[in-house]
């Protein structure tokens, strides 16, 4: 007997109470096209000379449909010790923001409708007054991210010409995304001056020629040149500038509105100050040190400014109305500093102490300890935190969190992986062979202890 002929029909598997409860939830057209590749399954199995059982369908149907209907994008805990971290989202925001995002998402909005007047407006206008209040701006524009403000700033000021920038600030960003590569796109020319290390502002005027559109500074966020070094500073570069009469750019990278050495931080070159120095428009992030939404801010003079507006690629680079809500919001958060810190996570999770931080760790070892069953050996530790997505990569704050060094019975990947398998899934760091939860940025422990009765260590570790 041919053992395919245990499998039920499809007919007769949709007349079943359990099949009409998962068409209730899922579509009838969905359930049975996992019922026909799940029997199709089966079939390929009894060929092979396997069982073809033909209990259980229904149920391996429902757990395959509840794996289909699984958000790929999900929350998860970030405890790898890097407070905005790219690949897990960068800033979270602060919950105004968040709210203002959502009344923007459920309703319509006066996103380019002038109320008083009953035109048409600006959507820029609902943020950029607070830009230029916290800049010192003339104007103020948003693009999708940084990136994008720096290749519409670019290919409205400089098509076809030449762009000076210091050898020493040709940066690579996550991604493999290079600035050559970016004004490349952007249409216009990369003019090296000075060496990696060392350039002076009279290399910058000898690259001056008659095809000079600006000269360019690059914040080097994300790596740091030590030792025999030398840069020019802003002010001298924007005189410069301002006599051979090119403008002067930033891309300030991740783009501080406040200073951080406050609050005890490392520094970040700040928009202000920028400005101040004499730049005719800057470059930022939005969802960096900022703290608000991924976004790219374009601040300076206004002439400037407006001739990127009407550029075209503005409206394919353009934000939403989700997206200027929420900006908005974060930028009135920043107009006091220890408001933004209380109410920004970014900043918040970044002047946490350590004190509070390690005593965190201390309640939380005990349950995790109990949960792993002497699998691994599980302590409190200091350790250092960084802020990421390139900013300040040599400075690290001081920190503490859970170190599961191993016994023999699970690898430290082994942890990793069942840690990241909850529910809730919780990201950590392998260091030297330990497995390491940096709690900075666990300000709600309700959620990571509810769960810890799930781990599941059981088993070799995944490649």
């Amino acid at each position: 007997m041919d053992p395919r002929s245990a499998l039920p029909s499809i007919d007769k598997l949709l007349r079943q109470a359990e099949a009409r409860e998962l068409i209730a939830h899922h579509g009838r057209d969905t359930v049975v096209g996992v019922l026909r590749r799940l029997l199709q399954d089966r079939r390929m199995a009894a060929g092979r000379g396997e069982a073809a059982a033909g209990e259980g369908v229904l149920a391996e149907c429902a757990e395959r449909l509840a794996a289909q209907a699984r958000p790929s994008l999900r929350p998860v805990l970030n405890l790898t010790g890097t407070v905005n971290h790219t690949n897990l989202g960068r800033a979270l925001l602060s919950r105004r923001a968040a709210e203002a995002a959502f009344q923007a998402m459920v309703s319509a909005t006066n996103l380019e409708y002038d109320l008083e007047g009953g035109t048409r407006g600006d959507r820029d206008s609902h943020v950029e007054a607070l830009i230029c209040r916290l800049t010192g701006a003339e104007a103020a524009t948003v693009v999708n991210n940084n990136a994008a403000a720096v290749m519409l700033m670019l290919n409205t000021l400089a098509l076809g010409r030449e762009v000076v920038v210091s050898r020493g600030e040709l940066v690579e960003i996550g991604g493999a995304f290079r600035v050559p590569d970016v004004m490349a796109r952007a249409g216009c020319r990369l003019h090296e001056v000075g060496t990696t290390n060392r350039t002076h502002l009279r290399d910058y005027a000898h690259a001056v020629n008659e095809d000079t559109a600006a000269f360019m500074k690059v914040h080097a966020s994300n790596y740091a040149i030590e030792g025999f070094t030398a840069e020019v500073p802003q002010a001298d570069l924007a005189a410069l500038a301002r006599r051979h009469g090119i403008p002067f750019l930033i891309d300030l990278g991740s783009g501080s509105l406040i200073d951080l050495d406050a609050f005890g931080l490392p520094p970040e070159p700040t928009a202000r100050q920028a400005i101040r120095d004499g730049a005719d428009a800057v470059t930022f992030s939005g969802d960096k040190l900022l703290g608000g939404p991924q976004c790219g801010i374009i601040a300076g003079a206004r002439a400037l400014v407006d001739r990127m507006r009407a550029n075209p690629l503005k409206r394919a680079l353009r934000v939403d109305k989700i997206i200027l809500a929420a900006l908005a919001e974060t930028l009135q958060s920043h107009g006091d500093p220890e408001r933004a810190r209380a109410e920004i996570p970014t900043l918040r999770l970044l002047t946490r102490p350590q004190d509070e931080i390690r005593a965190l760790a201390e309640r939380l070892c005990p349950p995790v300890r109990a949960a792993l069953s002497g699998l691994a050996e599980v302590r409190v530790v200091d350790c250092l935190s960084q802020i990421g997505s390139g900013a300040q990569p040599v400075d690290l704050l001081p920190s503490a969190g859970l170190g599961f060094a191993e016994t023999g019975a699970v690898s430290a990947a082994r942890i990793a992986q069942a840690f990241r398998a909850l529910p809730l899934p919780v990201i950590g760091r392998v260091h030297k062979g330990q497995f390491l939860l940096d709690l900075r940025c666990l300000e709600d422990e309700a959620p990571f202890l509810a769960q810890l009765g799930r781990l599941a260590l059981a088993g070799p570790a995944r490649p």
